[in-house]
């Protein structure tokens, strides 16, 4: 069993400390883009800059080159101060549930539409990369959104199908998918989870083909009443989506399907990084050079 570790907390006080305004916030982005100092591209070397009065631009002490932190970054262009933005990455980084776009016009005095692009951007940076899960995995599907409740496997209609694969004491992967038959859900198993692993589902008719493709397969039925069955169970997939359903329908009410995605990766984001002692809110911000 892996060791809990406890985050250490990010608090309101530690915010206003590092990032007081937006010069402290540039000057984050930058060290954190360049921590050995700027390159340079006429210069074709490191060398020092010094920075611009009234812009986010750096301009080299040899040579005049400028160079903007801010370029192909989320902040590309923004007439939003940046100690805004930082603020918002900060309570979406600091909340299991998730903080909404309604929230954050009314805490700044921003335009909704504003607001809702800014955590637009924001969930760009929570877009990563998992690894092959190789250890006890769990895999169930759900459906989300929609009026009416569906049954599974059909019935879903107005609801969007998401497939779940998560890791006992690991990580997590929620897929948005058209359907949860087994010519969708195979390829996503087969491409994140390897031959070695140990695969619990329950008894839905997809998974049936597992044990065929070399897999170690135990299930549970649902149907029966019968949840767990010696290490056989899906509660940490089901966690997961508990976690997921109660933010969407608490903080955010509906998601459109065009941008469920984005939203699962928020919340897969935290909860993969749930264990890590680095606080949440610097954790994504060590995203935005690779974004």
């Amino acid at each position: 069993m892996k060791e809990k570790i406890k985050q250490t907390p990010f608090t309101s006080r530690d915010f206003e400390r590092l990032f007081s305004d937006d010069k402290a916030c540039l000057e984050w982005i930058t060290r954190l883009r360049y921590p050995n100092g700027i390159l340079c591209f006429t210069c074709k070397k490191i060398t020092k800059h010094h920075k611009l009065k009234n812009r986010p631009v750096y301009e080299c002490d040899r040579c005049g080159h400028q160079v903007s932190p801010l370029a192909g970054t989320i902040f590309h262009k923004t007439t939003t101060p940046l100690k805004i933005w930082f603020d918002a990455i900060h309570e979406m980084a600091t909340t299991r549930s998730g903080f909404s776009a309604k929230a954050l016009q009314r805490k700044h005095g921003m335009t909704y539409k504003t607001a809702w692009r800014m955590f637009k951007q924001i969930r760009q940076l929570l877009d990563e990369n998992i690894d092959i899960f190789t250890d006890e995995v769990e895999i169930d599907e759900t459906y989300m959104g929609g009026k009416r409740k569906g049954i599974r496997g059909r019935g879903g209609e107005n609801k969007t199908a998401v497939v779940g694969i998560a890791e006992r004491q690991g990580k997590v992967k929620s897929t948005v998918t058209t359907d949860t038959s087994k010519y969708t859900v195979m390829p996503l198993i087969t491409k994140n989870v390897s031959p070695k692993a140990i695969i619990y589902t329950d008894e839905y008719h997809a998974y049936k083909i597992l044990d065929r493709l070399g897999y170690k397969h135990e299930t549970v039925n649902h149907n029966k009443q019968s949840y767990v069955i010696g290490k056989a169970h899906t509660n940490t997939i089901e966690g997961f989506w508990s976690l997921v359903k109660r933010g969407i329908d608490g903080v955010y009410h509906a998601v459109s399907p065009k941008y469920l995605q984005s939203y699962l990766n928020e919340y897969q984001f935290r909860y993969n990084h749930r264990l890590e002692e680095c606080p949440m809110f610097l954790t994504v911000l060590n995203q935005i050079p690779s974004h």
